[in-house]
């Protein structure tokens, strides 16, 4: 196809065969630069601007949105940073632990404050009492309340039953309006963490459980070693 065909009156080119030569012919303005400024577009309040104006128009938009996704890449880049401190610093505090207590302390002081953890409990199977924050209860007691959390072998998030609200969080169960849930487990089970939300939908089923998991990997090496 040639330029006859684009500047031909006897048979207009279709607007198909149009957008085809343009297509092929990439530089087709390039040879004919004065045509940029003769076409007009319609905007969106009635006006019309010329081709190279709304070519610096999507180069704008362009231009914000990428600036948009950047900043978004930033905030959470510094977020991220945030969120390795804070735990930076709960698993130093957990590996310097020398008794169980200062231990306890360390994590819950941690959720609370560092994290804004609304609800945290430490579960722990034993029948032996220790002077720690930690709750002491049997495996066998919390096979019967949260079976499914201890089959699933893994930390698990989302609606809680009343039962379960009132066998992790006792007088808080009436606040509790979704939980996360990971089994402490050194070749056996020997506890729960547990943390609760007053918003129904804050810890859901699909959320990410990394950060709780790694956290609950941690207490498998320390809390054995001093309970």
């Amino acid at each position: 196809m040639s330029d006859s065909i684009l500047t031909s009156t006897s048979a207009a080119p279709t607007e198909q065969q149009v957008t085809d030569y343009l297509r092929k012919n990439k530089n087709y303005f390039s040879s004919h630069p004065d045509l940029l400024s003769e076409i007009e577009l319609p905007h969106r309040n009635g006006n019309t601007i010329s081709l190279v104006e709304k070519q610096v128009a999507v180069l704008r938009e362009r231009n914000i949105d990428m600036r948009d996704r950047l900043n978004n890449l930033l905030d959470n880049a510094r977020e991220n940073d945030r969120l390795f401190d804070k735990t930076k610093r709960l698993v130093l505090a957990l590996l310097e632990a020398r008794d169980l207590p200062v231990a306890i302390d360390a994590l819950l002081n941690s959720f609370s404050k560092d994290f804004n953890i609304h609800y945290t409990r430490i579960i722990l199977f034993t029948e032996q009492p220790e002077a720690s924050r930690a709750v002491m209860k049997s495996l066998a007691s919390a096979r019967t309340e949260l079976g499914r959390h201890l089959k699933a072998g893994r930390t698990t998030s989302g609606n809680v039953d009343l039962s379960e609200a009132q066998y992790l969080f006792d007088d808080d169960a009436g606040h509790i309006g979704s939980c996360a849930v990971t089994i402490l487990n050194a070749d056996t089970p020997f506890g729960i963490l547990a943390i609760g939300n007053q918003d129904p939908s804050y810890y859901h089923a699909t959320m990410g459980t990394l950060f709780l998991s790694y956290i609950g990997e941690v207490l498998n090496r320390v809390l054995p070693k001093l309970m």
